[in-house]
């Protein structure tokens, strides 16, 4: 890295920041005065525009917020769908992400089953954006859905079709999530809510609060100032528990003929499974935000000044275990029982020469996030309004991410004759349908005898992550330019200047420059090599602890018992929230030995350079549109020019990289009654690549077994889009919509793979998951082509290759390349049955239909698209009650690709890696696809209100427990996990 001056303190540099605006400013106002005789307004108000003389809906209930929901959709020029808060500080659902999902088009990602991020017709790559500007998180989205919360949000709209004044980046759509303005309030206002929440795996209550208040005051000649303020506070601690396997296409004979059995694949291969893993990972979050907004209103002007203050902090910690079986010789089975089922894969089955390895795992990221904004918007003369912007967003997270892992190491070996030997033994696999599958090991306390397990390995690596992004916008509003066309009703146009930084940083726990692995094997005292068994390491230091949760994998089953959920291993909470005690017990351990550590951790944690990255990032966009009215049909026409500046640096290296892209977009509204509303919009967007992928910086994994690379040349994805609807409106919230989308997706990123060799992969690499290891022609030699072990390949077969210098490391690097086509449908009705009689008028229903096609130029459809996906739900409000159940089902669909522990089955099932080599033999491009089967989810929600200030409130999250599952690209199933079901109960006030 490049030295740099002294940073000045915040304030100094924001006046700097402010001062480079002012004049990247001064340019596009020259540019833009040239351009136009006439300017425009901020990109709320036009869009919305038409509502001003339309009745607003009071809000309040479930069907106040649906109706409400409508009225946005029919009323703005673009095609949206919105979710409008129930009540002050009371989203449909706690979470944004799981309210979003109830949109059409909109599917959810969820993280230890709390919805974290959202796909818009299948794409990820979105924006989410606070009243209309940049939130900031590890990536170019913006923050995590689950990180902000949703109480302080009164709508959160999905924008489908962009605008020209809308700031680029959204591929999919742009999540924008508005909150309450100050003198938007007709009276003081306070509201408390306080939850408990219930997790059923760590059977913990969570607290949550919420509160929010707010007022304006009438300053006379000064004019009216407003103020609220909201908080939001949560502690919960969730589980997920994991079953996976490595899955291999296998020639097995199972009855002993002497000739190969054909399973049903179109190889006739058998899919064994193997590496039988157990993850469960036990995770405390802590979230704390505050939102502050100030709003000002001169009395004798047509306008405003705000200031925004947002932030958001999430702490915790995670304590995780994985215990894996594996065997050195995957040609010894068992197949007396055995039998293949429909998807080809092995079942009831046993085999031999097993071992353990448990392992200690904590790998979780805190996170403050700012999102700050001054602005203001006037209205100058009757025709004339301006609005600006000036908004500062920043993300600081820090990545811990520990381990302490152990080898099965047999003691009564060690004693006998002084040799280290891996303690061996046989299992047996059964299987009951879709349930985990059941294993019972030959010996049952393989994994709490401490006489055969000793200690491995301990790693601890420290990551730094900074985005921050200042930008200023300035628009104008020209209404009615020219006398003698009255079609032209308004121009808008406007400017944005960004000035953008991400910087990653990682520090590794190093003793003299080396790692603290394989020893087992490598520590020595007084010249004798001497493993320590966990049974001696916690006699002298404790910290081990018995692992037997009694409600393991309670939503899938398991076939009879399964030996991997009980097992005896290092505490990960020590390792979670305790690192200097952890490392202070591998330090006695070590004292007097050949690794003895000097020091304290802080001293021994070695900047890791190859993993640095920057990325420096100036942006500069201009856009003109036209508010186009002829009557029944209107339309907003017009185009977005963004230029990018960028400068990627690693450690010790600088480069350089620019581009430009011309965004025209129109949005057409025709009303073909006044109920009945036709739309077509078409527009060009694009997204620039990760900060990850972005950097030249070469990061290598622990195992030496596979890295990572990026291109500071890769150019942003960029997708040409167009929409068809008609949308019909009836009673009060009343609606049927149809849709047809068409995405043309070019310039994707995909990964380009090579074997790199490296000596340190003879003494260093771990090979445990041996088909993930590359294989070199020639030691010492990098090459291309990426060969992978074949079926008649085992682990001892790697690991010689190992030892002679002929394995590599599997660097993947970004490039452009990918592409791919998603068309489209949407569905969608609504209705409150108001008309029936009596109780029987607060029944309602809203449901909607998404399907949707994909593929990419190798045949595969696209990540993340369901062909189908379904939304219901069926509400009933009456006399202060609601009650709402909500489903949501979508289909399987593609999650990732080259999936490492499904690498080697494709649909031909040969076992043969060649997935990216069309002229060569058995080329596969399915090899390696991992599907998340279809799934369904219900919802349940009721609230009492007791009086107008008082409500009691219940919520249920994945009431009937619907375990993921994982399947290949044959259907079998190599993944299950599953996470808590939520419920909720509380009171809310309001005065």
């Amino acid at each position: 890295m490049q030295g740099s001056p002294m940073k000045l303190n915040k304030i100094s540099a924001l006046f700097n920041n402010t001062r480079t605006k002012a004049n990247n400013l001064a340019i596009f106002g020259a540019a833009l005065t040239a351009m136009l005789a006439a300017p425009v307004v901020s990109a709320q108000s036009d869009v919305t525009s038409e509502t001003q003389d339309v009745e607003v809906i009071q809000v309040q209930g479930i069907a106040g917020s649906l109706a409400e929901s409508a009225r946005q959709k029919r009323f703005d020029a673009r095609i949206v769908d919105a979710i409008v808060a129930e009540d002050i500080g009371k989203l449909p659902d706690n979470n944004i992400a799981e309210a979003l999902q109830r949109i059409t088009g909109v599917s959810i990602s969820t993280d230890f089953g709390v919805g974290e991020s959202v796909t818009i017709r299948g794409i990820s790559q979105n924006r989410v954006e606070l009243n209309g500007r940049s939130t900031s998180g590890s990536g170019r989205g913006g923050i995590s859905l689950d990180d902000f919360p949703s109480s302080f949000l009164k709508t959160v709209e999905v924008i489908k079709s962009p605008t020209p004044e809308m700031i680029e980046g959204a591929l999919g759509g742009t999540i924008n999530m508005t909150t309450v303005r100050p003198l938007e309030l007709e009276e003081p206002l306070i509201a408390v809510t306080l939850d408990g929440e219930y997790a059923d795996k760590t059977e913990n209550w969570a607290p949550m609060f919420n509160a929010a208040a707010g007022t304006n005051w009438d300053l006379g000649d000064a004019g009216t100032f407003g103020a609220s303020v909201v908080v939001s506070y949560q502690d919960r601690e969730l589980r997920r528990d994991e079953f996976i396997n490595l899955v291999t296409p296998t020639e097995l004979d199972l009855d002993g003929d002497g000739t190969s059995d054909q399973a049903n694949t179109a190889s006739g291969n058998y899919l064994v499974r193997s590496q039988n893993t157990v993850e469960q990972k036990t995770e405390q979050r802590e979230r704390t935000a505050l939102g502050l907004s100030l709003q000002w209103a001169p009395k004798d002007s047509d306008g405003f000044i705000y200031l925004d203050i947002n932030t958001t902090e999430l702490d915790g910690g995670q304590e995780a275990y994985s215990v894996l079986n594996d065997s050195k010789d995957y040609g010894d089975l068992v197949l007396d029982n055995a039998y293949g089922d429909g998807q080809g894969q092995l079942h009831n089955f046993g085999s031999g020469s097993v071992f353990v390895q448990p392992k200690t795992w904590s790998d979780f990221t805190t996170n403050e996030s700012i999102s700050n904004a001054l602005g203001g918007e006037f209205q100058l003369t009757d025709q004339l309004k301006v609005s600006g912007e000036i908004s500062y967003a920043k993300s600081e997270a820090k990545r811990r991410n520990s381990e302490f892992n152990l080898r099965p190491i047999s003691r009564e070996q060690y004693d006998a004759d002084g040799t280290i030997t891996e303690h061996l033994f046989t299992i047996t696999m059964t299987q009951d349908g879709d349930k985990v599958p059941g294993l019972a090991f030959s010996d049952e306390d393989a994994l709490l005898d401490p006489n055969n397990l000793a200690i491995r390995q301990f790693t601890h690596q420290r990551y730094s992550e900074d985005n921050e992004e200042t930008a200023i916008r300035f628009d104008v509003e020209y209404v009615e330019p020219f006398a003698g066309l009255e079609f032209l009703r308004s121009i808008k146009a406007g400017v944005r200047t960004t000035d953008s930084e991400y910087e990653l940083d990682r520090f590794d726990l190093r003793n003299n420059g080396d790692e603290l692995k394989n020893l087992q094997t490598s520590v020595s005292y007084d010249g004798v090599v001497t493993p320590t068994w966990i049974g001696d390491f916690n006699d002298a230091f404790g910290g081990f602890k018995q692992v037997n949760h009694s409600n393991s994998f309670d939503q899938s089953g398991i076939s009879g018992n399964n030996a991997l959920t009980n097992y005896f291993v290092y505490d990960g909470a020590a390792l979670a929230y305790d690192i200097n005690g952890t490392y202070d017990r591998v330090k006695q351990m070590l004292a007097g030995s050949n690794l003895e550590l000097t020091g304290t951790l802080d001293e021994n944690m070695a900047r890791n350079t190859g993993s640095y990255a920057k990325i420096e990032e100036e942006t500069q966009a201009i856009y003109t549109q036209f508010n186009l009215d002829f009557d029944r049909l209107t339309a907003i026409v017009g185009a977005r020019y963004v230029t990018t500046d960028l400068t990627s640096s690693t450690f010790n290296e600088e480069a350089k990289h620019d581009y430009a892209d011309f965004l025209p977009s129109i949005n057409a509204t025709y009303n073909l009654t006044d109920s009945t509303i036709l739309r077509f919009a078409a527009a060009k967007v694009m997204r620039r690549a990760e900060f990850g992928e972005l950097s030249p910086a070469l990061n290598v994994d622990n195992s030496l077994v596979t890295g990572s690379q990026g291109s500071y040349q890769l150019d942003p994805y960029r997708v040409t889009q167009y929409d068809l609807s008609a949308e019909h409106y009836f009673g009060q919230g009343g609606l049927m919509s149809a849709a047809i989308f068409y995405k043309d997706v070019e310039s994707f990123t995909v990964s380009s793979s090579s074997c790199q060799a490296n000596p340190d992969t003879v003494e260093g690499q771990n090979v445990t998951e041996y088909v993930n290891v590359c294989l070199l022609d020639t030691a010492g030699v990098d090459q291309a082509n990426v060969n992978y072990a074949t079926s008649d390949q085992d682990l001892a077969y790697v690991e010689g290759q190992r030892d002679a210098g002929l394995t590599g490391i599997v660097i993947n690097t970004d490039v452009n390349g990918g592409s791919g086509k998603i068309v489209g449908i949407e569905l969608a009705y609504q209705q409150q049955f108001s008309s029936l009689p009596g109780a029987w008028s607060g029944l309602g229903v809203s449901t909607n239909y998404t399907y949707a096609d994909s593929e990419q130029p190798d045949g595969n459809p696209l990540l993340d698209i369901s062909n189908n996906t379904v939304n219901a739900q069926v509400y009933w409000e009456y006399e202060g009650w609601q009650v709402r159940l909500a489903y949501n089902w979508r289909d399987k669909y593609l999650d990732t690709q080259d999936e490492k522990r499904v690498r080697p089955v494709g649909a031909l099932a040969t076992g043969i890696y060649n997935r990216t080599d069309p002229s060569a033999e058995f080329y596969d491009p399915t090899l390696g696809n991992n599907y998340r089967d279809a799934r369904g989810q219900f919802d349940f929600s009721a609230s009492y209100d007791v009086n107008e200030n008082l409500t009691l409130v219940a919520n249920a999250v994945n009431l009937t427990g619907e375990p993921i599952r994982q399947v290949t690209e044959l259907g079998s199933i190599w993944q299950y996990s599953e996470a808590d079901r939520r419920m909720t109960v509380g009171v809310r006030a309001k005065f």
